[in-house]
């Protein structure tokens, strides 16, 4: 994804080859994985060191898959295969292209088969693509791709040379999904796989919806690259280009005005998978049947489900695979390890910074030598030798260093309830008194996400770090100061977001922001040399569209002036607000370009006119009988 991306432009990140491959298409927004890169390793070529085949596997519906194997030269014995399927190109193609790899150096030195597979429809092997294919029902013939997995690991044990009978799968985002699949009615020679930040749930809270709010600008900056039809293999991919106009984000997905405006003006049919997302817009059966979790069941090997706690694209992903592999598949082992990261940062070489925030350590390397090697050499090398490997590893922001946890979220969690009150202030304590606070949404001039929005033409790696002192100085969003805090405060697991609002629209979004305020006297700097003096530190933040309040699958609309709640989680966090530090919390109504636009009507926003789009003065209530508060778990069981 965009995060990624912007590593291999702006740094010297070890990074994922497959995206590599891919930035000729992907302009913005892309899928990555986590077991290809150029290596700091001292030694010979890739082409000195491995040996490179080719294969076109069978399905068992005849259609042939290809698969780039590269098998070590310089290591003697029996060796295990570490898996990537892929939709993002296996390559490079031919006997003389070599790729480089990522992850620990130990994979390479210790002797692992790498194997790259193009998923069904894309790049050299043959087939349809179908987006986050739906798994078979139970009982019903065809394939999926499980079976897809299934069928080329069978082929692989079989024909590839040294390897000892053992397979790993891997993959961040979309190859996290394919990872993920490739685990359900597990072949026996699959024993572990491992999931990172996996595509999982694209209605609820991965990719192209949060609560139902369509994620406008990173999909369709995708969508140019990807989802364009091919006419048969090909070993790269053309995207579409558009004309922008030297316009900003901003500026851009304004002047379009909706998804379907998009359509009309741009791509014209050309993107058949675009028309697809605005022929349903609330959660249907079409994404019920893509919400991995729910099929992540018959999986007898073992897991490590891998996130990002700033990954702004599929953290809600990896943290509901791992819940779900647990609940599903009782008995195997199921480990989790969520970092201080954005989207696959946990592949690169070097995590020790991110944005203006010092972990004060490389967490990348960290996790690659202490959590992922030793998870897939025990599973496919010797298992008879103990696995000293805790159920959670965490990482605690704020307090930059890493928690082993039995169960997550852990046990015993305090809960902490903070009340909006009178004077925009967050309280301990139930509001006595009636109040309420008021801004103006005005569609034609949408909240911005960011704040250099009037120039920016992407979305920007950090933003769900930023200092938000630029929102708290606008009319269309709310702020609320908690107190000075006079020790530290540990908080862990979901945030829940209980809020009372009234609107003269008949619909509405709200975007709640969770901040960490550092205190004026703070000495440290930000990586450019800046003060964190007074920074504002977005923790956590997402959308919900209001017609979802009580129903994904039944929107209904907001009955203008009527008291309305609105309840929904936040992601898990893993934070210390340090003594001297603030809670705060902003409220707001866009989140544009990053979300559409809600025409503050109850219509539909995929297809809205803009006749539709309304100006809406929005009250957020705190009194006796309608306390808006939110929830924090915390967290005792760590303290120094």
């Amino acid at each position: 994804m965009l995060e990624i991306l912007k590593s291999v432009k702006f740094s010297s990140l070890s990074v994922p080859r497959s995206l590599l491959l891919g930035l000729a298409v992907l302009s913005c927004l892309c899928h990555v994985s986590p077991a290809r890169a150029n290596t700091d390793l001292k030694q010979a070529r890739e082409q000195d060191r491995y040996l490179k085949a080719e294969y076109d596997v069978p399905m068992r519906d005849g259609v042939k898959l290809h698969v780039v194997v590269y098998s070590p030269k310089l290591v003697s014995g029996k060796h295990p295969i570490l898996m990537e399927r892929t939709p993002y190109s296996a390559g490079p193609y031919g006997p003389t292209q070599y790729a480089g790899f990522g992850g620990s150096p130990k994979f390479q030195t210790s002797g692992y088969i790498f194997a790259y597979a193009d998923v069904r429809g894309q790049y050299l092997s043959e087939g349809q693509f179908v987006n986050v294919r739906p798994q078979l029902k139970p009982g019903e013939k065809g394939i999926d791709e499980s079976t897809d997995t299934y069928d080329t690991v069978d082929f692989l044990v079989k024909h590839v040379a040294n390897n000892n009978g053992n397979v790993g799968l891997i993959g961040i985002s979309y190859p996290g999904f394919y990872a993920a699949a490739g685990a359900i009615n597990t072949h026996p020679a699959i024993k572990a796989v491992s999931p990172q930040a996996p595509v999982n749930n694209w209605f609820i809270g991965d990719d192209v919806h949060h609560n139902g709010a369509f994620f406008i600008q990173d999909n369709f900056n995708f969508s140019l690259g990807f989802d364009n039809p091919r006419t048969g293999p090909e070993k790269s991919h053309d995207g579409i280009n558009i004309n922008r106009e030297q316009k900003s984000d901003y500026k851009f997905f304004l002047d379009a005005g909706t998804a379907y405006g998009l359509e009309r003006i741009y791509l014209k049919g050309a993107i058949p998978y675009w028309n697809e997302l605005i022929e349903h817009p609330n959660y249907d059966q079409y994404w019920k049947d893509r919400a991995i979790q729910d099929q992540f069941k018959n999986v007898h090997c073992a897991v490590l489900t891998v996130g990002g706690l700033f990954d702004a694209e599929d953290m809600w992903g990896a943290l509901n695979l791992y819940h779900a592999s647990g609940k599903n598949n009782p008995g195997i082992p199921n480990f989790l390890c969520m970092g201080p990261w954005f989207h696959g940062m946990w592949a690169g070489r070097d995590a020790t910074t991110f944005g203006d925030l010092n972990f004060g350590m490389n967490t990348s390397r960290w996790f690659q030598e202490n959590i992922e090697f030793p998870f897939f050499d025990h599973f496919l090398r010797d298992a008879s030798q103990a696995l000293d490997l805790p159920k959670a590893t965490i990482f605690l922001t704020g307090a930059n260093k890493w928690l082993q946890f039995a169960e997550w979220p852990p046990k015993g969690l305090n809960p902490i309830k903070l009340f909006l009150g009178e004077g925009k202030t967050l309280q301990a304590v139930k509001p006595k008194t009636a109040g309420a606070d008021s801004y103006e949404n005005d569609p034609a001039n949408p909240t911005p996400y960011l704040a250099d929005y009037k120039t920016s033409t992407e979305r920007t790696t950090t933003y769900m770090i930023d200092d938000q002192r630029w929102a708290e100085a606008r009319s269309d969003v709310l702020t609320y100061k908690g107190d000075v805090l006079d020790k530290d405060l540990t908080v862990a697991g979901q945030i829940d977001v209980d809020f009372w609002m009234t609107t003269n629209g008949t619909d509405a979004d709200l975007v709640v922001k969770v901040i960490d305020v550092w205190p004026s006297d703070s000495t440290q700097l930000t990586k450019s040399g800046q003060s964190m003096a007074n920074y504002e530190q977005e923790l956590r933040a997402d959308i919900m569209r209001c017609r979802f309040r009580d129903s994904l699958e039944t929107p209904k609309p907001i009955v203008p002036g009527q008291p309305t709640r609105v309840h929904f989680k936040l992601n898990e966090v893993m934070h210390r607000f340090l003594k001297g530090h603030r809670i705060m919390v902003q409220v707001q109504s866009n989140w544009f370009p990053l979300v559409d636009r809600n025409p503050n009507n109850f219509v539909d926003t995929y297809r809205a006119k803009q006749s539709d789009f309304q100006k809406a003065t929005i009250s957020i209530l705190h009194d006796p009988a309608h306390a808006s508060s939110l929830t924090f778990g915390e967290f005792k069981g760590d303290s120094d």
